[in-house]
């Protein structure tokens, strides 16, 4: 029997991935839960084998809670589902130690079919996710100023970027500064929607 836990946020898709697993004679689902804070207490608890996440709004938040599911409860594998294929997810997913990427558009059969060939110890991949990851453009930032515009994409400021990174307040904006100019940004805002549309972030 494979336990499965799923997060997802939207209830009739958390519902429905639950209907189907239930009504496989493979799965048992150990657990359902809407949110991020629930996932890690609730995977202790229920002692799954694979955890199926559901990718909502910033997708870092969601490769980071796969970084500490893999820390915290090591015999799970975790397999993400997104909204849509974007540049540099599948890189992310894969460094945080993801078993599957798959979209939440593909089908019960594939999704079932999926999670049984991850049990086997597989890992699987969502075609379309493979391509967006070859279109992705290779980042013309350095790893600080990634660094830095991560920290601002989670929403820090100047003062907390340079605290968090040990440098001075004048160094954080210039990198900022250098960053809209390599990447023809407006603004901080701009330049990380255009950094996270590329994959970068």
């Amino acid at each position: 029997m494979i336990r499965v836990l799923v997060m997802e946020e939207l209830s009739l898709l958390r519902g429905g991935i639950v209907a189907l697993l239930d009504g496989q004679t493979d799965f048992m689902v150990v657990g359902a839960v809407d949110n991020a804070e629930q996932l890690v207490p609730m995977a202790r608890k229920a002692a799954p084998d694979i955890a199926l996440l559901g990718m909502e709004g910033a997708h870092s938040h969601t490769f980071a809670l796969t970084g500490m599911l893999r820390q915290e409860v090591p015999d799970c594998a975790a397999v993400l589902m997104a909204d849509r294929a974007r540049p540099g997810d599948l890189r992310r997913a894969a460094a945080v130690g993801a078993a599957g990427f798959l979209l939440k558009g593909t089908s019960p059969d594939t999704l079932a079919g999926s999670l049984r060939r991850v049990a086997a110890g597989e890992r699987v991949i969502d075609a379309d996710l493979a391509f967006a990851e070859l279109a992705a453009a290779d980042s013309p930032l350095t790893p600080r100023e990634l660094e830095v515009l991560r920290l601002a994409g989670e929403g820090a400021s100047v003062a907390q970027i340079a605290d968090t990174l040990v440098l001075t307040i004048g160094t954080v904006r210039n990198h900022l500064s250098r960053i809209n100019r390599k990447i023809g940004a407006r603004n901080r805002v701009h330049a990380i929607r255009i950094a996270e549309s590329a994959g970068w972030l």
